[in-house]
């Protein structure tokens, strides 16, 4: 006879859910406890930000249309302070919608209804690549880009980067691979953790504010470059 043991609450870490829908609070906190995270809960923005500011969550779970401080709000408060992983969670599921949480400082985007089992899976993800950084130790340089693998930071003409985590694995990810064409999935899995779900939209999202920063004109991007049908590149300058 086989037995089953449940994951005790909080044993994969604290999660922080910001919504002022009460059932899809009551649901997801009652799954997410079930499957061994730590739950707290928050109702508008400003309940949310002083709930994190009081005890730091692994994740935060955040609605775009939330009382008081919006959901765009509370995620650029958070990346203001903190490189948490923030996924943003949703009914609003146009591109614009998700362009605009995404370019808030959210690394990932779910749309409403949720599938618990998938959202689950996102947090797990998240909060694993959390802990790694790769290479730890190498530096690279590329012209007037210095990326230091193993510390999270780079500098662009000796000035240090405003690089959130998911754009620094973004940048790493590419960098170490000159020349290699990286398609859109092999993106979401490599730097997202995922590999059967997930948006390719979050990848040109980041790719777009990657480039924002690191490259001399944007608009003609010179180290991350598109391979149309493809994916994206990075070059050597």
């Amino acid at each position: 006879m086989s037995s089953f043991t449940a994951t005790p609450p909080g044993a994969l870490g604290r999660v922080l859910l910001i919504d002022d829908d009460p059932n899809i609070v009551a649901s997801l906190g009652m799954y997410l406890r079930q499957d061994g995270y730590g739950v707290s809960e928050a109702g508008s923005g400003e309940e949310g930000l002083s709930s994190f500011a009081a005890t730091p969550a692994n994740v935060v779970l955040v609605d775009l249309l939330l009382p008081g401080a919006d959901g765009l709000e509370v995620t650029r408060s958070l990346r203001s302070c903190s490189d948490v992983p923030v996924i943003v969670v949703s009914a609003c599921a146009g591109t614009p919608d998700i362009i605009a949480g995404l370019e808030a400082g959210a690394d990932d985007y779910v749309t409403k209804p949720v599938v618990p089992k998938e959202l689950s899976a996102r947090i797990r993800a998240h909060m694993r690549r959390a802990q790694l950084w790769p290479n730890e130790g190498a530096t690279v340089i590329f012209g007037a880009l210095e990326i230091r693998l193993g510390t999270g930071v780079a500098r662009k003409d000796g000035e240090e980067l405003a690089l959130t985590r998911t754009e620094f694995r973004l940048l790493c990810e590419l960098a170490s691979r000159p020349g290699w064409v990286m398609s859109r999935p092999k993106l979401l899995e490599r730097v997202w953790g995922y590999d059967y779900f997930g948006d390719t939209r979050l990848v040109d999202v980041h790719v777009g504010r990657l480039r924002s920063k690191i490259e001399a004109d944007p608009a003609r991007p010179a180290l991350v470059v598109t391979v149309r049908g493809a994916g994206y590149k990075f070059e050597r300058p």
